[in-house]
């Protein structure tokens, strides 16, 4: 299933180019009323899963509360959160701006509107493969760079991981002059990870959780004893200033959803793994799994 997806998946990164914005798709939302109560416009990074998930989540419940709701890729995290400031897209529904997109927040948040947070122990980790028995620490990679070739495997330039493992990690335990950060996509990224723990090779990579690709790879997050990657914090629904006065009904439903660990991750393998492309599939069998996730949940029944 592992080498399936991401086979598809690199393939699809592929043929959008990794241009800075994806195509916008329209969400089907035959049974929701026909989109009287407006348009939502929703956008992740493409290959975040997290975005992927929640966004196919909103796109089902807020077409059935009568929305229309539409949903565009971005290459870089920079790109989106331009486009919630200037009003291009109305919410980013799976943001980190506590700390991983801080510097976002601080150049544009007099223009973004906090909705809520719906998951709140979200962290930033620099992982290696479990059969590594002697690399248990951040600290443990000091003098081993030509295990790795001198390269840590990173993803998009413009991530807050990326921002994160450069400016506070490296220089923090002296690797900045062993370790070259390579950073390319989360896509590039996963291929490297996937073809070395087949192979039983070295590798350290930038992850994060949650993400599917901690239970899909035999990996394991080092130690941070400095606190280098930052401290935990909590996945948000950022959208344009004015969304809530706007879309009322909308932001006040979304404000309500709150998911642990085992709701998350049991939508995350269901979009990524299990239904792959079939988004919608995906999430009709989340609401069958989980009736009671969050307070406000809207059902077949409720419409």
């Amino acid at each position: 299933m592992k080498n399936r997806f991401l086979t598809t998946f690199v393939a699809g990164v592929a043929a959008l180019g990794l241009a800075l914005t994806g195509c916008s798709q329209e969400a089907s939302n035959d049974e929701g009323g026909g989109g009287d109560k407006g348009t939502i416009k929703l956008g992740y990074v493409t290959g975040w899963t997290d975005g992927q998930s929640i966004s196919l989540l909103l796109e089902d419940q807020l077409g059935k509360m009568g929305y229309d709701v539409e949903t565009e890729t971005f290459a870089d995290a920079a790109v989106l959160y331009a486009g919630v400031a200037n009003g291009d897209v109305d919410m980013y529904p799976s943001s980190w701006p506590e700390v991983t997109h801080k510097q976002y927040m601080d150049e544009y948040g007099d223009k973004l509107e906090d909705v809520g947070a719906y998951y709140d122990n979200a962290v930033l980790t620099i992982a290696v493969p479990k059969y590594m028995d002697d690399v248990n620490s951040i600290e443990d990679l000091k003098g081993q760079a030509d295990r790795f070739n001198g390269e840590i495997i990173g993803i998009e330039p413009g991530a807050g991981l990326t921002k994160t493992t450069k400016d506070s990690m490296l220089p923090e335990y002296g690797l900045d002059k062993e370790y070259e950060l390579v950073t390319s996509s989360t896509a590039a990224m996963l291929t490297e990870l996937g073809n070395a723990t087949d192979a039983e090779e070295d590798i350290v990579v930038t992850l994060w959780r949650p993400f599917w690709a901690n239970n899909a790879y035999p990996v394991k997050d080092l130690k941070d004893p400095k606190g280098a990657m930052g401290d935990p914090e909590k996945l948000h629904f950022t959208a344009t200033k004015g969304f809530s006065d706007e879309f009322s009904d909308a932001a006040d439903y979304v404000s309500k959803i709150k998911l642990d660990d085992a709701q998350y991750g049991d939508l995350e393998d269901l979009v990524v793994n299990e239904y792959e492309d079939e988004g919608e599939k995906a999430i009709t069998e989340w609401l069958k799994k989980n009736p009671d996730a969050y307070e406000s949940e809207i059902t077949d029944e409720d419409e």
